[in-house]
């Protein structure tokens, strides 16, 4: 949607303001279902909860390219929104648990690496969209993302579900050749279902096909509760980590960045909207190259690496994105090297980020926290996430208006320089079985220990 932005406050004539409430709808209106999409998810599966996603995609999209009105752009936004906060937990949460333990970081950041791909050819079909007349184009922009909502729909209809979730319901015979279809050995499926079992209460040596699980594990009742108030240590520090992994990802700047980055390039002198569209294309080939890359080599060099050499990146181009802007803002001729090193630097910090904050922080929170609380637990950090999101896209172009340009990205700076120190702090995850992570979180965590 950051390209159609600057079209649509053309066209509605509505100020920059409207434009910081348009853009936070989405993910304003995400918060409620993020906070039942676990819930949702435990009732009727993760499959079918992606496909309940999938139609608010379908929907907000085709109401958004209608776009009557500011008004019916609004209420488009927030049934798409509604998808995006079901999306964001389930995805993640269904991937986790279908991959095996060798391959989990790979599978599980493949809808990070989609997610890329289809804002490229987002970012793709603005520049061509953008030829066209200025009611029609920004429309085509927003409701082209219908087409891959209505064909997710229909594959996810063919995709086996979850079977930890059919565990969980006692459906024991439908997870073992759920099992057998995504492990690599049989023995290796055996070895899944013996360690879910016993995690969700079921006798490791049952052979029974449907068997009775106690209700707390099967209907996710006080789960929140349990959480929060009869947590052990270990699941505590799991939830610590998972929440402040969503928290660095949306307050360090990233959500406002990728929207705004139109407004970032009209800095550097770019005035042509046909050229604008192209420097986002540019920005979404870095995206994608990046999370290709973090997906092959999450499970080889694991996550934590991966997150300290990503935050590492992060920071050193925000600070020379905060000094190249500086310059251009403050100096009254164009300064070109300056202007060139902000539209590189622009890709350096979507690329840094793309190969470790964005990915690595949902393939972390969906393998740490243990499967009664998985859902739950996970849909808690997507709130956070979303509500970071809101206070960043709704006061990006406030903030910069008042501390300048160069000003905002010193200020993400800084406070990727503290998730830098965050990241230090969390044990290693790859190559862990999901009913393994309390051990791995057992001991203290740096973090804990730098406290004390």
């Amino acid at each position: 949607m950051s390209g159609a932005l600057i079209f649509i406050q053309e066209d509605l004539e509505i100020s920059d303001l409207e434009i910081q409430v348009l853009a936070g709808m989405l993910h304003l209106c995400a918060l409620p279902s993020s906070l039942v999409a676990g819930r949702t998810s435990d009732y009727i599966g993760r499959r079918y909860t992606i496909i309940l996603a999938s139609f608010a995609f379908l929907l907000g999209t085709v109401l958004m390219g209608y776009g009557a009105s500011y008004l019916i752009l609004m209420i488009g936004n927030c049934i798409l929104g509604i998808g995006v906060g079901f999306a964001l937990v389930v995805a993640s949460v269904y991937s986790a648990e279908i991959s095996p333990p060798s391959s989990r970081g790979f599978f599980t950041s493949l809808p990070q690496v989609s997610l890329n791909i289809g804002l490229l050819l987002g970012y793709m079909a603005n520049y061509f969209f953008e030829k066209l007349s200025l009611r029609l184009g920004w429309r085509m922009m927003v409701a082209v993302p219908s087409i891959p909502s209505l064909v997710l729909i229909i594959l996810m209809l063919k995709l086996v579900e979850s079977p930890r979730w059919l565990v969980m319901q006692g459906r024991v015979g439908e997870a073992r050749k759920v099992l057998f279809l995504v492990s690599n050995t049989k023995e290796e499926a055996e070895n899944r279902l013996r360690e879910i079992k016993g995690v969700v209460g079921i006798d490791e040596n049952c052979t029974l096909d449907i068997v009775e699980v106690p209700k707390r594990t099967s209907s996710g009742e006080g789960a929140l509760k349990e959480l929060f108030c009869n947590a052990s240590p270990s699941v505590r520090r799991m939830l610590i980590a998972a929440i402040g992994l969503h928290l660095f990802l949306r307050i360090g700047g990233s959500g406002g960045i990728y929207l705004y980055s139109p407004r970032v390039f009209q800095r550097t002198g770019i005035t042509n909207k046909s050229k604008l569209m192209l420097a986002t294309v540019g920005m979404g080939v870095s995206k994608v190259v990046s999370s290709l890359i973090s997906m092959f080599l999450s499970d080889k060099f694991g996550r934590r690496i991966l997150l300290l050499i990503s935050a590492t990146g992060v920071v050193v181009s925000l600070l020379g994105l905060g000094f190249c802007l500086s310059i251009v803002e403050h100096s009254k001729e164009k300064v070109v090297w300056a202007s060139s090193f902000t539209i590189i630097l622009t890709y350096f910090f979507v690329g840094f980020m793309s190969i470790g904050i964005g990915p690595v922080t949902w393939v972390y929170s969906s393998e740490i926290l243990p499967l009664r609380f998985r859902a739950q637990g996970l849909g808690l950090c997507v709130v956070l996430n979303r509500i970071t999101t809101v206070i960043v896209v709704t006061s990006f172009i406030s903030i910069y208006k008042a501390i300048t340009m160069g000003g905002i990205f010193f200020l993400f700076a800084a406070i990727n320089a503290f998730a830098l120190w965050f990241y230090y702090t969390l044990p290693e995850t790859k190559g862990r079985l999901l009913e393994d992570m309390e051990t791995v979180f057992e001991k203290k965590s740096k973090l804990e220990s730098n406290l004390q």
